[in-house]
């Protein structure tokens, strides 16, 4: 059951408080100042702080901001008495979840309490879906090429240079991308991504820069692009090598100028955007074959990071092997399996063309049809396709 802190000065509002709350099987601590709820708050775990507005030595607000230092998803539910609703007003402003007023109102405290109870949660849900998704996106390795790749976007990150990212299909161009939002100013702010090989070619435009309702057959109402999106954060253009001709000179315009315009729209639209672009094509060939604009080139690649092939980095192999082995049995609630040595070295003697996409899913593989360990014979006989 949830746990809940109540501050206040009155002794009657306090013990009012407690047995309404425990009454509801929550668990009530009590403080009566501010000084001393936030030293319990420091030393305890609680999901949702009542607390008063009008208190001697430290007031309310000073309270709801010292709270938020020590924790910054703190949910605070402020208590006004007469004559202090505008503070109220002025802590929910300063992040408090929501008040109550004085004399208090026992249905109004169930809901407001619950509801917040049910954004707490929210909160906690959201961190560890965070770190879920963060885990699939770790970069794992210790080779020389990985380590220079971390060196790379060290520098990199914290300023706003663009950055081309090549490699081959598989081999982790997107964890880059990724890391190096994370590791920049903007990490705050969105990170859109955009497969441009998956867009057709006459609806790339649509999708990077929004459109005005009536602007094509189907634009039956006004729609914002991906540069829009990702205002104050990072865009990412996967397989820039696949973009029509046509997008290519509305985001080298972005680029020069910072603005974009709908489809359907002359009006201009201010951007705040960083670039990051990907492709496993050559684009000094493609700019040869005049299916890429070496203008635009120049303008993304002011960064080069070139992604190795898992074939050019199999001292990984072991690492890698131990990562997904962990986080597949995880998301199937199972053990890990025991990779034996002589699997590591059949491991290593695959052509992975697939590079690290491959690789994760040979190991799902052997992890579903091997007992509790996974052994070179079974590398031998569930790793590879027959055709090999």
């Amino acid at each position: 059951m949830a746990n809940i802190l109540v501050i206040d000065d009155e002794r009657s509002i306090r013990n009012t408080l407690k047995e309404i709350l425990e009454y509801e099987k929550f668990t009530v601590d009590l403080a009566e100042n501010g000084i001393e709820g936030l030293e319990k708050y420091k030393k305890g775990s609680y999901d949702i702080v009542l607390c008063d507005i009008k208190m001697p030595e430290m007031d309310g607000l000073e309270v709801l901001e010292k709270l938020f230092e020590a924790d910054g998803d703190a949910q605070v539910i402020m208590i006004s008495g007469h004559g202090s609703v505008d503070n109220a007003v002025e802590a929910i402003k300063k992040g408090a979840y929501d008040f109550i007023e004085k004399p208090l109102d026992l249905n109004r405290l169930l809901i407001t309490v619950r509801n917040g109870l049910d954004k707490t949660s929210l909160i906690s849900e959201t961190r560890v879906l965070k770190k879920k998704v963060a885990k699939g996106y770790e970069m794992i390795g210790e080779s020389k090429a990985i380590e220079h790749i971390r060196e790379m976007i060290e520098k990199v990150a914290p300023t706003d240079a663009r950055v081309m990212i090549t490699g081959s299909n598989g081999t982790g161009k997107e964890l880059v991308a990724r890391s190096l939002h994370e590791n920049s100013l903007r990490s705050g702010a969105p990170f859109i991504e955009v497969n441009c090989a998956a867009i057709p070619s006459e609806l790339i435009e649509s999708e990077l820069f929004g459109h005005e309702k009536g602007a094509f057959t189907s634009a039956i109402k006004q729609r914002k692009g991906k540069f829009e999106q990702a205002d104050g954060g990072t865009i990412f253009l996967d397989e820039i090598g696949d973009m029509s001709l046509s997008a290519q000179a509305k985001v080298l315009r972005a680029l020069q100028e910072n603005k974009i315009s709908r489809v359907g729209s002359d009006k201009d639209i201010n951007v705040n955007v960083r670039v990051l672009a990907a492709t496993n094509k050559n684009l000094r060939e493609e700019i040869d074959k005049s299916q890429f604009r070496e203008d635009l080139y120049h303008r993304l690649s002011v960064i080069l990071i070139h992604v190795p092939s898992l074939n050019e980095r199999l001292e990984d192999i072991p690492i890698l092997a131990d990562h997904f082995n962990a986080l597949i049995c995880e998301e199937y609630g199972t053990q890990p399996k025991k990779i034996t040595n002589d699997a590591i070295k059949e491991l290593k003697k695959i052509t992975w063309t697939g590079n690290i996409r491959e690789f994760r899913n040979v190991l799902e593989r052997l992890i579903i049809l091997c007992d509790k360990e996974i052994t070179g014979k079974d590398v031998l006989s569930f790793a590879q396709p027959i055709s090999r």
